[in-house]
C-alpha cells in the first residue's frame, strides 16, 4: 500500500481523509461537506475540499483497491418471495460469496 504523503497541507490528514470520505461516499457537494467540517468546528473552504477531492480521491480509491481481496468465481441465487397486488410473486437475485444475504422480515 501506498503512504499518501500529507506535506504542505494546511490541514491535519485526518480531516482532509474525513472530507474526501465525505463527498465521495455520501455524494454530497462541495458545499454540503463544507458545512459538515464547519458544524464539527473546521472552517475549510469550497475549493480546498475540491481540490482534496482532485487530489487524494483517487490515491484513498487505489489504496482500498490494492487491499480489497480478490473476487472469486462464486455465485448463489438469493429467492425471496413477496405479495405484490395480491397475488405471490417469486423474486431472484444473483449473490456473490461477499454479499452477506440478510432475510426480510
Amino acid at each position: 500500500m501506498n503512504p499518501i504523503s500529507f506535506k504542505r497541507h494546511r490541514f491535519p490528514p485526518d480531516v482532509i481523509r474525513y472530507g474526501v470520505w465525505l463527498y465521495l461516499r455520501f455524494t454530497l457537494s462541495i458545499r454540503d461537506v463544507e458545512e459538515l467540517l464547519a458544524q464539527r468546528g473546521i472552517e475549510a473552504s469550497r475549493e480546498s475540499v475540491r481540490c482534496w477531492v482532485i487530489k487524494f480521491g483517487p490515491l484513498i480509491a487505489a489504496n482500498l483497491r490494492r487491499r480489497r481481496s480478490p473476487p472469486t468465481g462464486r455465485r448463489h441465487l438469493d429467492e425471496m418471495v413477496v405479495r405484490i397486488g395480491g397475488k405471490r410473486m417469486y423474486l431472484w437475485r444473483a449473490v456473490d460469496d461477499e454479499v452477506v444475504s440478510h432475510p426480510v422480515v
